[in-house]
């Protein structure tokens, strides 16, 4: 009896270990076959379904985007005007596009439709119409270094947005971070690799790992456009302020040594700074920087399937992925952890919704204060006060994600617009009273967005009315014209031997 059952038992471990080895060399077959390539990706394809063909994996990861239903404490992967939420800002970008429309971000496939559908670039029907350059194009699609590529880099930045409608039809994707005939990560974008060399440093340099992260930098940063750059005069150059350093007053220095400004602001006068997303150099500042985590980490965590281990490609917040993206490190609870993410956001607003209220108060009272008849030497330092509160303000809100990145630096930025705003509003009180106004100055309702836009003198109605007929009239046209154009591009398959 006990040899029948030693007899038995070898024959299962015997079965489950071959089990095992047909398994094993099922998956070193499937490797070895997963990635072969069934089409030639040649020179800069911005189709991304192309693409899709050689790497089936990254691209169904990567189509994931479209996806808006992710909902956190203060952001969302779908629809969310910030404007009514946070109606001060109106007051705050008077003067500029942000006032008319600003939307959270969504994911990096709806990049091409959300600049088209926001009133931030206006409603041109015709080329050479609107008011935004064709450098507004420049993190939106593959189809960017294609042009840049074509038309050389200066001529792309100097053309209009409306001039470029129908050769900017694909949304962020593959040849955007990709050499496709190596696949290893790569820097499309100039303007990252002329801040590097504007620091001394040779991007060419950066590891891997740093790679994973620089990729994301070609388009997380804050950057202006450069009107002056000598031999590109007539362009609107993509720069990024990062000769003297990354940090928020590196680059406000920088600015007000160039004399540069956004914008003037209607109600104080003021030659504003806009931040965009210094996503990039906030991360910089932080905790997961410094323990060599790159963005691609957290955000394109690594995943399995069918045996398949590869990088997935549904970019986006991870806290909607927080097995995957928290966990490789973290030992802790799903719920704990982001509790402790909320913990620090919450902090952070309150400190940003506070300032961002002063500085709308000031704005309204310098603008009282040249009612009154001041002089341009009475209000300098105040306007220069509100243009380094606002521009830090900025700096700390635009920056995707600021407070989980490096929470005690964004809490730092805060706190000193803060001390600078308040600064400034005493001066100007004084300043209100010896012009003969000594008492508090009347306040629009700063809970609402249609109060506010309308105290500013923005037609909301006209606007959306042009929006409309630019939408049905134009972008279906520029998308008629693209689709054509890629058409004619004949799609190569491979051999296989």
């Amino acid at each position: 009896m006990k040899n029948w059952i030693l007899f038995l038992a070898t024959a299962v471990i015997v079965f489950l270990l071959a089990y095992l080895a047909v398994n094993i060399l099922d998956r070193k077959s499937e490797a070895r076959f997963a990635y072969q390539p069934k089409v030639e990706i040649e020179g800069i394809e911005p189709r991304d379904s192309v693409w899709g063909l050689n790497f089936p994996r990254q691209y169904q990861s990567y189509m994931k985007t479209k996806d808006t239903t992710f909902h956190s404490m203060f952001n969302t992967s779908g629809h969310k005007d910030m404007l009514r939420a946070e109606p001060e800002m109106v007051i705050l970008w008077a003067g500029y596009g942000f006032s008319k429309d600003y939307n959270s971000p969504k994911g990096h496939n709806h990049a091409i439709s959300d600049i088209n559908e926001t009133l931030r670039i206006g409603a041109p029907m015709n080329a050479g119409e609107g008011p935004m350059p064709s450098t507004c194009w420049t993190c939106k699609s593959p189809d960017v270094p294609r042009l840049m590529k074509e038309m050389g880099v200066t001529e792309y930045y100097s053309q209009k947005f409306s001039d470029l409608g129908a050769e900017v039809i694909n949304p962020i994707g593959c040849a955007d971070c990709h050499n496709p005939e190596t696949m290893k990560l790569t820097v499309t974008r100039p303007a990252l690799i002329e801040a590097y060399e504007a620091m001394g440093k040779d991007i060419n340099e950066a590891s891997h790992q740093e790679m994973r992260s620089l990729v994301c930098a070609q388009c997380h940063v804050e950057y202006y456009f450069d009107k002056k750059k000598p031999g590109a005069e007539n362009a609107n150059y993509l720069t990024f302020p990062w000769r003297d350093g990354m940090d928020v007053e590196s680059a406000e220095a920088y600015y007000d040594e160039a004399g540069f400004s956004d914008w003037t602001h209607p109600l104080s006068k003021t030659p504003m700074l806009k931040a965009q997303h210094p996503d990039y150099e906030i991360y910089k500042m932080g905790v997961h920087s410094k323990r060599g985590v790159s963005c691609a980490d957290c955000h394109m965590p690594y995943q399995s399937e069918g045996g398949q281990k590869f990088t997935n490609h549904n970019i986006g917040s991870p806290l909607s992925n927080v097995e995957n993206s928290c966990f490789v490190c973290h030992r802790e609870k799903v719920d704990d952890l982001i509790t402790d993410v909320y913990e620090r956001q919450r902090k952070v607003k309150e400190g940003t919704s506070k300032l961002q209220r002063q500085i709308a108060m000031a704005h309204i009272e310098a603008a009282k204060a040249w009612e009154l008849g001041a002089t341009q030497d009475q209000m300098s330092t105040i306007q220069q006060g509100i243009r380094h509160a606002q521009w830090r303000w900025d700096y700390s809100v635009a920056s995707h994600g600021a407070a989980f990145h490096a929470p005690l630096e964004t809490s730092r930025i805060v706190t000193s617009a803060t001390g600078i705003i308040q600064e400034t509003r005493i001066e100007l009180a004084r300043l209100l009273a010896d012009l003969g106004h000594n008492k508090p100055v009347e306040m629009p309702d700063f809970t609402s967005k249609d109060a506010l836009q309308a105290y500013i003198g923005f037609d909301i109605e006209k606007n959306l009315a042009a929006k409309e007929d630019f939408l049905e009239q134009v972008v279906p046209k520029w998308l008629k014209e693209g689709k054509a154009r890629e058409a004619k591009k004949e799609i190569k398959t491979v051999s296989i031997k």
